[in-house]
């Protein structure tokens, strides 16, 4: 009896007397995530697609730097100031951060900045160090789409203010001011096909949601002869058309594919 008391006491934490405890999660506080991030729920996710920046002396003389990019207030002035130069807008330049993720601790740096061109020419291994040297890591899938709901599924692209979505070149992170979530970030679709950290089977084929959506759905057709598995991309990019959207996702990419409409952004 005494142990039912006490079960009924914890406000449902126990789901039964001697059965494992389900932890509540519980909504960060508002004001959590800082200036460069959104509440998503349960995590702080990126406003903006990751600039990617090699950070120069980042365990001696520019830790300081590396801290202010970890608590994410680094701004580009602090950037600059501390020698440090940005990566993949021109092309794949990250060596020796090898494509494997080998080489790249304390070395390149992702940061969530307004105005700037993001980072592509990444593969899934660069993209998670980039984020882990910040202190943060790829989103999940599921946390990727909380933070992308609300965000205009696109029809005709102005080139100004709507997503990004048929341009056929990369836009400054949140330039488009309409291409905003219901949680306040930027870009998530359109732009930049975006990382995110899980995998799949290597897809072979695509398709559209039938009568729910009509953004692009590469999940099917499982290869039975590709080598490696497939690194889930979101949202779409700047040459998608209306194929682009929250609910585009595409299992057709390994994590150690690069191309110029690649990129990502972190959480933490």
């Amino acid at each position: 009896m005494r142990s039912m008391m006490m079960a009924s006491l914890v406000l449902g934490l126990v789901v039964d007397v001697g059965t494992v405890e389900a932890v509540r999660v519980r909504p960060l506080p508002a004001g959590a995530c800082g200036h460069d991030a959104v509440m998503a729920g349960t995590v702080c996710l990126d406003k903006y697609e990751a600039s990617v920046w090699r950070v120069p002396a980042s365990t001696t003389t520019n830790v300081s730097l590396v801290k202010k990019i970890r608590s994410g207030s680094a701004t580009r002035a602090d950037l600059t100031a501390g020698g440090a130069t940005q990566l993949g807008t021109a092309g794949d330049d990250y060596d020796p951060c090898a494509t494997d993720g080998q080489n790249c601790a304390d070395d390149i740096y992702a940061v969530s900045l307004p105005s700037e061109i993001p980072s592509a020419f990444v593969t899934w291994f660069q993209a998670q160090e980039a984020c882990a040297n910040s202190g943060k890591r790829l989103p999940t899938s599921a946390e990727w789409q909380v933070g992308a709901n609300g965000t205009p599924d696109p029809g005709p692209d102005n080139r100004t203010t709507d997503c990004n979505s048929v341009s056929n070149t990369v836009a400054r992170t949140g330039s488009r001011s309409d291409c905003v979530s219901a949680r306040g970030a930027f870009d998530m679709v359109g732009n930049m096909d975006e990382w995110v950290a899980d995998w799949v089977p290597l897809s072979t084929e695509c398709s559209s949601w039938g009568g729910f959506s009509d953004d692009l759905m590469c999940l099917f057709g499982a290869s039975t002869i590709g080598v490696g598995p497939g690194a889930l991309l979101r949202g779409g990019d700047f040459r998608s058309g209306s194929s682009a959207g929250p609910f585009a996702v595409v299992g057709s990419g390994g994590p150690s594919s690069s191309r110029a409409f690649i990129g990502f952004r972190c959480a933490r």
